[in-house]
């Protein structure tokens, strides 16, 4: 099915969007300023060791201390400490591991303080962005993913994506990787490596080997908190892992930023270059595909499927909570159960969509319409998993339980993406709370007073909508006749049905708006 890519650039931050069918299926949010991305490798300096926890405490430069436990260490800790230390000390300039000599492999039920002390400097590897009130998540045991391949420094061997099914492509993609890799460094065969040249995957495996060099390169001279590795723009890792799409279009309005990925995608795939395309139109990118219509239906509370089901998307600090209901379509030829299940099936790929879209990670509970009988069940969950199937995040979905609810327990690596959709009242302006209907009358006559006593205006007219408009010209004597009567001056009333319920405006003797903010 067809992918698009539309890059939103702005001066703050870049919006990605990808599209299915026309579809938003995934939107990505990245601020020029936001440290911390998942992948960056630090230097840190370790200030407190919780042997209860059997976790250390990091300083990386976030202001909470970053968080790294015991298992995030790696079988390989004491070589990474080792060549780590020679290289912020400057002995080590290379990442070259044929002749290193390595460190016996730690223990699974080590203790964290027999392998790091207070104080120390290392090198670690941003595993999880800063979530909520917590730091970021760090890890030992460093990776760098390419378009293929993700590289593995300290492990020997080649492994290949599950999602690779076919033994005879499994093999290919081993026997090659094997013959490319240098000694020392393991490979990780992504998805994506399935059905690609030779040629291709070894220039992805010396790119990957070109980045763990300059880490030794970018380490010389380093403090506390510098960053020794990471994208030059955070955009650029984000675009990479999607780059395994077939894409039919790829459109982005920054030129800046078109070149750059021009340039970069010359060495990837030319046949991307040709479907990438700079948007020079006058309409704001992301209203000239349709996403930003999509943001603001996608991102509420209640979510409308196309079936005719709506969710309902509640979220607290523990958990994600979804309520499936059924709408007010209903097929009457069919029964009570049939409807349920429906209903259920078309809620599950919107469900789907949500996750990946939200990026909602940890453990989500999902409310559908109850189902009886164990066959319908079974069919919805794997519905459910189907729908997930391209969901590149780890993820579990359980069974549906007896109460109906179906759990979901999904990775979270960085915080959930979050856009406001509602629009601050124009009366009340957000705070919920408008003046009391029954002193409109007197708001509106001290505006009056002010601009013909002191503005000194004439043939003055008061916009409204129609309700205010009948209470003042209603009654004997009316309101506006007592204004006459007391003022000396005829007050013309309009209505307009735009107005809001307690909204209205003074115009003067042409027909131009007076600022009454300030009377």
């Amino acid at each position: 099915m067809p992918y698009e890519l539309i890059i939103d650039s702005g001066q703050d931050s870049d919006r990605i969007a990808l599209l299915k069918d026309k579809k938003l299926v995934e939107l990505h949010q990245e601020f020029q300023d936001t440290k911390f991305s998942v992948g960056e490798i630090y230097v840190g300096k370790v200030k407190k060791i919780m042997p209860g926890l059997n976790a250390a405490f990091v300083d990386v430069g976030h202001e909470k201390d970053a968080f790294l436990h015991y298992h995030d260490l790696g079988p390989y800790i004491k070589s990474w400490m080792k060549i780590s230390k020679s290289a912020l000390e400057g002995g080590i300039k290379t990442g070259d591991l044929s002749d290193f000599k390595m460190e016996p492999e730690t223990l699974k039920t080590g203790k964290i303080g027999s392998i790091l002390k207070r104080n120390q400097r290392i090198l670690v590897q941003i595993a999880k962005e800063p979530i909520s009130s917590k730091g970021p998540r760090l890890t030992t045991e460093i990776s760098i993913p390419g378009r293929y391949f993700i590289l593995v420094p300290f492990y020997d061997t080649v492994n290949v994506s599950k999602k690779i099914s076919t033994i005879e492509e499994r093999k290919r993609l081993k026997h090659l990787a094997t013959s490319l890799k240098t000694p020392k460094m393991g490979l990780i065969c992504r998805t994506a490596a399935e059905q690609k040249g030779g040629q291709e995957l070894h220039r992805d495996i010396v790119e990957l080997q070109d980045r763990w060099e300059s880490i030794f390169k970018n380490v010389q001279g380093a403090d506390v908190r510098d960053k020794v590795l990471g994208e030059p723009r955070r955009s650029f890792s984000i675009i990479r892992d999607l780059l395994s799409y077939d894409f039919s279009n790829i459109a982005v309005n920054n030129k800046a930023l078109h070149e750059e990925l021009k340039h970069q995608l010359s060495g990837i795939n030319k046949e991307l270059v040709k479907r990438l395309k700079h948007y020079r139109g006058k309409e704001k990118i992301f209203s000239h595909f349709g996403v930003e219509k999509q943001i603001m239906a996608s991102f509420g509370k209640t979510v409308s499927c196309p079936g005719g089901a709506y969710l309902i998307v509640e979220h607290t600090e523990a958990l994600h909570s979804i309520d499936v209901n059924s709408g007010s379509k209903q097929n009457r030829s069919k029964s009570q159960e049939e409807n349920a299940l429906a209903t259920n099936l078309d809620a599950a790929q919107e469900i789907a969509r949500q996750l990946r879209l939200r990026d909602m990670g940890g453990i989500v509970v999902i409310d559908f319409i109850d189902l009886r009988k164990p066959a319908l069940k079974r069919q919805l969950t794997d519905a459910l998993k189907d729908a997930m199937s391209e969901d590149k995040a780890k993820h579990t979905i359980l069974p549906m339980s007896k109460f109906g609810l179906v759990q979901i327990t999904r990775q979270r690596v960085r915080p959930e993406m979050s856009v406001t959709t509602a629009e601050d009242c124009p009366t009340c302006r957000g705070t919920g709370k408008v003046n009391s209907s029954t002193l409109i009358d007197d708001e509106i006559e001290s505006h009056l007073i002010y601009l013909l006593q002191t503005a000194k205006h004439k043939n003055l007219t008061l916009v409204s909508n129609p309700y205010i408009i009948a209470y003042l010209k209603d009654g004997v004597p009316s309101v506006r006749q007592k204004w006459f009567m007391q003022h000396r001056q005829w007050v013309k009333l309009k209505q307009d049905t735009n107005c809001n319920m307690l909204e209205y405006h003074f115009l003067d003797s042409k027909g131009e708006l007076i600022d009454t903010e300030k009377p």
